[in-house]
Formats: C-alpha cells, structure tokens, sequence
C-alpha cells in the first residue's frame, strides 16, 4: 500500500511537471503576492530567510523558531479595485516542529447579472479562496523541509470549484556567510470540482505548478542584500502567446511566433531580481525586477514601469508595518501593505 501511494504522488508531480506547459490553469491567484515584502520582491522569493511568517506561503520551509505566535495581516488594493490579501498564524510545538495556518483570499467585487436579452438578473459577487496549512522541520543547523496542504474553494456567480493543493519546499541557510538559498515546488494537486459539466463529465483544469529555486546573499561590509529568484523552471518557453494558442491556432502558426524571444531574454523571463537596503532589523528598503512582467505587460510607444516593484518596511512599537507598490501597465499600480508582530511581545 505504501508503494502505491509513492508511486501514486510520483506520478502525480510528473503528469504536471509534463502537462502544465499549456499557459492556462485554474486558481491562478494563488501566484499573486501575499504581503507587501513579496510584493517589492517583485512577487516570490523562496530563499530570504529573515523569520518573516509571510514567506511561509511561498516556501513552506520558511518557517523558524521565531515564527511562533507569530501573527502576519496582508491586504492590497488590485487592478479595478479588486481586493486581496492573506492572514497567517505560526505556531511551534516544542522545538523542532514549525506550524502555521493562513488563508489568502481574493474578492472580485458584486456585480450586475444581465441575461441575454440585458434583463436585470440581480447582483452576484466572485471570490477566490485558499487554506494554507503548513509544517516545516529542522533537518540540520542549515537545512529547514516544510510542506503546506492547500484546500481551495473558487465561486463565481452561480460557477464553483473545488480543489487540492500542496507545496513542498527546502531552505538552506548559512548565517555566518549571509548566505540562503531555497527549493521549493508549488501547487502540485487536483481539483475535485469543476466549474462546470459538459458532454464529457466535470471539465477539470491544471493547477499552476511551478519550481522555484532562489538564492539570497548579504553583503559583509555593507547593508545591502541581494536575491535572485527563477521561477518556472519546470517549463523553458515563457512566451506568452505560445503559451495560450488553441490547438488549431497552433497548427496554423508560422515558426517564426516561437522565434521571436532569444535564448537570452527568455531565461531572463525567468528570474527575478531583488535587493534591499537593510541597516538595521527594524527598517528595510526593497526594490526589484521582474522581466517576464515587464515584457508581457509594457505597452509599445509608451514608458512602463512595468516589471518593477518598490517597498519599505519599519517597526513601529511592536509591529511591523510594510508597503509595497507594483506597476503592471501604464497608469496601473497595485499597492499592498502588511502588519506583523509577535504575540509573545504582548504577554506581561
């Protein structure tokens, strides 16, 4: 029985590691930023290691010992004013078992049902929603595993799905060289309920797999730290409209649709670039590039900071207060911000 189940999750990662080439999958809020900090990343870092309980979505090995009675609250102001945000709570149990649970959500907003002849249907709203449950454990001094199981629930109007997510990340991290690297792989799972029926039973769709492999050093001398994340690596051709072409477009499509990214720019569309001006544990500055962003979202005869990401974090009292801003297109910014702190620091 044992066996099967491995080779059952075995095959489970290679049919999405093969599969989930084709551009379109389902809850892709899931890659949205889920603090202010990821955000001014340029949206993932699986690497920084800074006891900051938000990583934890991104890589569940994140978590440490100061992640206990953690508390992180995370909302950003999206595209046409479309709501997200995420909430987590760490908890540890003794000394080598890291736990945490949090939940990201996206709210669409209410909107004006019309049927076909434009008659007035009534208001329906749209939400997105995940729970992260996450564990991590201590392997050696430098090495952290952790996992994160993810039920997920998506409703639009009268439309829902229900699916299952996991991650399993690694964090390696040496603090005497300021030097931390990270692995993880995400949103390895099914959905179990689609959004709709057709000819054929449930109308299933790929979850967004994606390996990520970060590393993140900090200079000796002076107070900058510098990450770099790749992203995606499970899949080489990032470009776009390659990715979303339908079968039959594809077959119809000249060589030169997929001849139009070079080797150079399309392994930098998978990487991001960070770096933060940390003098201190209570202050930091972060900006970022994201090139994959920025050549998917510019706008040709127009200046886009498109790609970019800028944010600041302090603490004040016993909180840690966060913002970060991202350009998407021209005229177009999302701007985030986050409040963490410890509940240890409240206890008389």
């Amino acid at each position: 029985m044992l066996k099967k189940i491995k080779l059952t999750l075995l095959l489970l990662i290679i049919y999405h590691i093969v599969f989930a080439q084709a551009g379109n999958s389902v809850y892709s809020f899931l890659d949205l930023p889920v603090s202010s900090r990821l955000a001014a990343l340029g949206g993932s870092n699986v690497s920084l290691r800074d006891n900051d309980l938000n990583f934890a979505f991104r890589n569940p090995a994140m978590l440490t010992d100061e992640t206990h009675n953690a508390l992180g609250l995370n909302m950003a102001n999206y595209l046409s004013d479309i709501q997200f945000g995420s909430v987590m709570y760490g908890y540890n149990f003794g000394k080598k078992n890291y736990f945490a649970i949090g939940i990201q959500y996206v709210d669409y907003g209410s909107f004006d049902g019309r049927d076909e002849l434009n008659e007035h249907t009534g208001l329906f709203t749209a939400k997105d929603m995940a729970l992260n449950i996450i564990y991590a454990r201590p392997l050696t001094d430098k090495v952290t595993v952790g996992a994160t199981l993810k039920p997920i629930y998506s409703v639009f109007e009268a439309y829902s799905s229900f699916g299952l997510a996991m991650d399993a990340g690694i964090n390696f991290n040496d603090s005497p060289n300021l030097f931390s690297a990270g692995l993880v792989f995400r949103n390895m799972g099914t959905q179990f309920n689609g959004y709709y029926s057709n000819e054929d039973g449930q109308h299933f769709e790929l979850l967004p797999f994606d390996i990520e492999l970060g590393v993140t050093k900090k200079l000796t001398h002076a107070p900058f730290r510098f990450s770099l994340t790749l992203h995606n690596l499970q899949y080489w051709n990032l470009d776009y409209l390659s990715l979303n072409q339908t079968s039959s477009t594809l077959s119809t499509a000249t060589d030169t649709d997929n001849k139009k990214i070079g080797f150079a720019d399309m392994a930098f569309r998978h990487s991001i670039i960070g770096v933060e001006f940390v003098p201190g544990k209570s202050f930091y500055l972060a900006a970022s590039y994201n090139h994959r962003r920025h050549q998917e979202l510019k706008m040709p005869g127009f200046k886009s900071m498109a790609g970019f990401s800028f944010g600041g974090g302090i603490k004040l009292y016993k909180f840690q207060v966060g913002f970060g801003m991202s350009q998407f297109q021209v005229g177009n910014y999302s701007y985030q911000f986050s409040i963490t702190t410890s509940l240890n620091e409240f206890r008389l």
